[in-house]
């Protein structure tokens, strides 16, 4: 008699905002609203990807009770993404960005989400959480540096609580560094938050400007070696056009190629549609390379359209 395994659990945490998309402020142009969020792109990414492998993924964030929230959280399930590790807080709302984009593709952003709900996902007693219960039946966990500098210190602890359950467990827990420095209070505070989650993920997705930034690495070659080294059993380098460089569990270097002769019409969701698609290939069995390739394959394919996720036909043939 055959035995049907489970699908494999994977939950992302963090935040997705409504996003404004136009020319320059003040410029003529057309106005356009989506939706977008680190780890939430990596989600329906992640969910593309995975859907013919068997994987099934949830989002778990926090999200008003107001038609804008209703119309996001509808979008997900569209996508294949799990809303059952949502909160709804009545009377709250989702957060703001407005992106401008420049001639290069490059993104320049404005932010209101200081009282945004997902500030408040674990604004309830200790266990009491979506996520928090469903914490071991996960096979793995997503969270990433902005997930660590939206949520308040107790907030902050209770999620890598979750991903020490998931990782005691023998599941993945996926840590990209994405830092921004305008969502911390100083520095430091930045940087004991990265450790923490350094020291519980077992997979880290390093961007090396970010942690240059963070650390205040001037050199790429030093950053580049101190971020190979860090204690995390298997590290992924993103360096912009230049070769992923991943460090293995078993301590083997590689270097996967970028795609070359991209036009770059916006760089939003590089790192993250890379994200969702080496954690697709990683947790259905492939190995490192494989994974890196098709992580820069997405990658090159989303910076050639406008806004985080890109048209499902767009990535038809990857």
């Amino acid at each position: 008699m055959s035995t049907v395994s489970s699908p494999l659990r994977v939950a992302a945490f963090g935040e997705c905002m409504l996003e404004l998309q136009g020319p320059p402020f003040g410029a003529p142009g057309e106005l356009r609203m989506g939706q977008g969020g680190d780890t939430l792109n990596a989600a329906v990414y992640l969910a593309r990807c995975g859907k013919a492998r068997g994987l099934q993924v949830e989002y778990a964030t926090a999200l008003g009770d107001d038609r804008f929230s209703t119309a996001m959280a509808e979008r997900w399930h569209a996508e294949g993404v799990g809303t059952a590790l949502m909160r709804r807080l009545p009377g709250r709302l989702p957060g703001l960005y407005w992106i401008e984009t420049d001639a290069q593709g490059e993104r320049h952003f404005s932010y209101w989400r200081d009282r945004a709900a997902v500030r408040s996902y674990f604004d309830a007693p200790a266990g009491d959480t979506p996520l928090e219960q469903a914490a071991p039946t996960l096979d793995a966990l997503h969270f990433s540096g902005i997930s660590l500098a939206i949520l308040p210190p107790e907030g902050r602890d209770r999620l890598l609580a979750v991903a020490r359950v998931v990782r005691r467990r023998g599941g993945m827990v996926s840590y990209d560094n994405n830092h921004r420095p305008r969502l911390w209070p100083d520095v430091t505070a930045a940087r004991e938050a990265a450790q923490a989650a350094l020291e519980v993920a077992t997979l880290a997705l390093m961007t090396l400007d970010d942690e240059q930034t963070l650390w205040g690495l001037a050199d790429a070659a030093a950053a580049l070696r101190r971020t190979l080294a860090l204690p995390v059993p298997e590290v992924v380098v993103k360096r912009g056009v230049d070769a992923t460089v991943v460090r293995s569990a078993e301590g083997r270097f590689i270097e996967v190629p970028t795609v070359r002769g991209v036009h770059v019409v916006d760089s939003t969701a590089a790192g993250d549609s890379f994200a969702g698609a080496y954690l697709a290939a990683r947790l259905t069995g492939a190995d490192e390379t494989t994974s890196a390739a098709a992580g820069n394959r997405l990658a090159a394919r989303v910076v050639q359209h406008r806004g985080a996720l890109i048209p499902h036909e767009a990535m038809a043939d990857l």
